[in-house]
């Protein structure tokens, strides 16, 4: 039987994030990504928003994670070259309506931490976006963007040079407790580890559930949110993103734009029971709608339907707005395994600070 002393399995940010840092600490790592190449799944198919936190329940770890992560993240890029850029988000209140919900957001967003947002009126929301029509707006000056493919290649080159490995193809149908460690069931074979980090995405929950000795109480409900993002096919003059008020399962279908520019609209939310990226052409319908409750310019048939996302949200009575769950020793009582649960948005840009909780977690192990 092989025997690895820390085995990450799945290789999507979070993944390479976690294995960067065991890798760092000077333990010998694997990680087992079931499809042939990294981050295919939550990873790359996001807005590769850098945000700043203000959406979150008060005390929830997305809060804690999102204020943390986003400076890991933006001192990261810069250390190491990565494409990004602070644009900045303006939050709108299409009407009058919509102020209350705005304001009750500023007031959440203070007990973040997150003490930069500034109201913007029409007037100078004019100025700033002339095709935005809106009655107010909070602007988010450390919001911003990020190519989430070159994060991904950084921080595999920097767990590689510590020493990791990543295996492809490598699928972990399920494990069982021993003495020694946790057997992991590879395609067949055995392998032993001393310590193992669930970070398999949309699946964590499954395969929790197939490790032996892993009570299934303590396994959380987990339901799928699939988004899909739309294409603008003609010339746009926005600077900024633009966010209406979050709605139940996301935070509304915003603008985002890439590095090149190019606006993109999404994710919608539509809750489904399995993984499936089918994209329905029809839902543009609404998106239509939403948009132009603040960009009444928007023209007819300047929308494409293009690719969706699958968002992991871990569903319980007290947290209806689901939040992320690092479960250790304390949640399952079986030595040397983390499963990480509901690793959602913004998971992209706490991925740095949750790779520091697991690696806190983990010490313990040791």
């Amino acid at each position: 039987m092989n025997k690895i002393d820390c085995v990450v399995i799945g290789a999507g940010v979070i993944g390479l994030a976690v294995a960067r840092a065991l890798a760092r600490e000077g333990r010998e790592v694997v990680v087992l990504e079931a499809e042939p190449a990294f981050g295919q799944h939550t990873s790359s198919r996001n807005s590769e928003v850098i945000h700043a936190g203000m959406h979150y329940p008060a005390g929830s770890m997305k809060a804690l994670h999102c204020l943390r992560g986003q400076r890991l993240l933006y001192a990261y890029c810069r250390e190491r070259a990565i494409a990004h850029r602070q644009l900045g988000k303006l939050i709108v209140a299409a009407d009058e309506s919509d102020m209350p919900g705005l304001v009750a957001l500023q007031e959440k967003a203070l007990v973040n931490g997150v003490t930069n947002l500034t109201w913007m009126d029409r007037r100078v929301l004019a100025e700033l976006e002339p095709d935005l029509q809106a009655y107010g707006a909070l602007h988010s000056p450390t919001t911003g963007i990020i190519d989430s493919h070159a994060l991904m290649v950084s921080l595999l080159a920097d767990a590689e040079a510590a020493g990791a490995q990543l295996v492809l193809q490598s699928r972990v149908t399920g494990g069982r407790e021993t003495e020694d460690g946790m057997v992991l069931f590879v395609d067949g074979e055995e392998v032993l580890a001393k310590t193992v980090v669930n970070a398999s995405g949309l699946t964590a929950h499954v395969l929790a559930a197939k490790m032996r000795g892993v009570p299934h109480e303590t396994i959380p409900r987990v339901r799928y949110v699939r988004g899909v993002y739309f294409a603008l096919n003609v010339r746009h003059r926005f600077r900024h993103l633009i966010y209406p008020l979050p709605e139940p399962g996301g935070l509304g279908t915003h603008l985002t734009l890439d590095l090149a520019g190019n606006a993109r609209f999404g994710p919608d939310v539509e809750w489904i029971n399995q993984v499936d990226y089918t994209v329905d052409p029809g839902r543009v319908d609404v998106c239509y709608q939403n948009i132009r409750r603040w960009w009444p310019g928007l023209p007819s048939g300047a929308l494409a339907a293009t690719y969706c996302g699958i968002r992991p949200k871990v569903i319980n009575v007290d947290k209806p707005e689901g939040d992320f769950l690092i479960q250790g020793l304390e949640g399952h009582g079986i030595r040397g395994l983390i499963n990480l649960f509901g690793i959602e948005s913004p998971g992209l840009t706490a991925c740095l600070s949750i790779a520091d909780e697991v690696l806190r977690r983990c010490r313990q192990y040791w």
